[in-house]
């Protein structure tokens, strides 16, 4: 009997469990380990702040797909893999071994960035921990009836998308003395994105009376404070850190071949270049094509993840993943309505979020 093990509920996993509730992998037996019985689909995310939808919508139950696929689930979270013996060491005590693991934990964010931002800020992952906290934060604004600034470190998609949820929420609740202020080191939000997506995305921030401070770092983080790369210093009643995505340290510790920040490198065929027992996708995963870190890829990949798993068990042959040269981007902006971008092309409009609200559902309902 094989033993296959599976590391995290990401959207890739999702797939592979899906796959084995459609068809079991003959004598072997499967474990999932994953710290939340459900995964948070992070695409929908804003669209629960923003309040277009209830947090179970936005929920893919991995415990019950999982039993759905006679899988045994372990809810802990992965601390330390040992790769010679070929066994994981899990926050609960627990020590399960495995013949082939699979590893899609998602990514951490990294708080050693800035002194004070372990201590003062709430970091966006891991996604579960915000949505506990949120109800809390949205309290306290609501109480502090002489006004309540809000940060968010990074203006990435998801920072600026997490913006725009936030100010929505705050329109939504009538907080008009709450006020949202998105810090990023860039001229405009949403780098790497098309120029004209970027104008439009400025001008929105600015119709919503969200504060876009510019070409500037936090550096520092103090109870009630933020001081920035150009020496000044912003108050803030709270500061929410949506930076890039940082690798767990366990899998560069446990001799795994990694990238130069710690994400597993992985062949075409999603296999460790190092431990081709040991398979990766996902925002951990450093790919042999290299990709930016988001969950469009992570879904991608997830058929041929679980086709490879299926052949590393039985012998059979194995694909190729060849991730596409473009990715569609959709990002809501706290109203009905979205932006969206595909390679230097870019729209926006209520019917984008329409467009985007319909995939989101399509793919929920897949796993529910």
């Amino acid at each position: 009997m094989r033993r296959l093990l599976l590391i995290g509920g990401g959207h890739a996993h999702v797939h592979v469990l899906d796959a084995l509730a459609r068809e079991p992998i003959p004598d072997t037996e499967v474990t999932l380990v994953s710290p939340f019985p459900r995964q948070i689909y992070s695409g929908m995310l804003p669209g629960w702040i923003a309040g277009h939808y209830s947090i179970e919508q936005c929920a893919i139950q991995i415990d019950l797909l999982a039993k759905r696929a006679g899988i045994r689930f372990v809810q802990s979270a992965c601390i330390e893999l040992d790769i010679e013996a070929k066994q994981v060491r899990c926050a609960n005590g627990q020590t399960i071994p495995f013949d082939i693991a699979s590893i899609d934990s998602g990514p951490t964010v990294d708080l050693s960035f800035a002194p004070g931002a372990l201590e003062y800020t709430l970091p966006i992952r891991p996604i579960e921990g915000f949505v506990t906290a949120w109800p809390g934060l949205l309290e306290r604004a609501r109480l502090a009836t002489s006004g309540f600034k809000l940060a968010i470190v990074g203006d990435g998609a998801a920072g600026t998308e997490l913006a725009f949820a936030i100010q929505q929420r705050f329109a939504l609740e009538k907080l008009a003395n709450a006020r949202v202020t998105l810090i990023g080191s860039n001229a405009q939000p949403l780098s790497g994105l098309p120029a004209r997506l970027r104008k439009n995305a400025v001008s929105l921030l600015k119709q919503r009376g969200i504060k876009h401070l510019a070409s500037r770092r936090a550096i520092e983080f103090f109870p009630g404070q933020i001081r920035l790369s150009d020496s000044t210093t912003i108050a803030c009643d709270a500061c929410l850190v949506v930076t890039g995505a940082a690798a767990p340290a366990w899998p560069a510790a446990s001799g795994l071949a990694c990238d130069e920040n710690g994400f597993i490198r992985v062949t075409p065929t999603l296999q460790s270049s190092s431990h081709p027992f040991v398979f990766s996708a996902g925002d951990v995963a450093a790919y042999a094509d290299p990709r930016p870190k988001s969950g469009v890829f992570a879904v991608r990949a997830g058929p041929v993840l679980a086709n490879n798993l299926r052949a590393a068990c039985t012998g059979n042959t194995m694909q190729r993943w060849e991730p596409q040269g473009n990715a569609l981007y959709l990002i809501s902006t706290g109203k009905r309505h979205a932006l969206a971008a595909w390679g230097a092309l870019s729209t926006s409009g209520n019917w984008v979020w329409r467009w985007k609200d319909r995939i989101d559902r399509r793919f929920m309902q897949r796993f529910s």
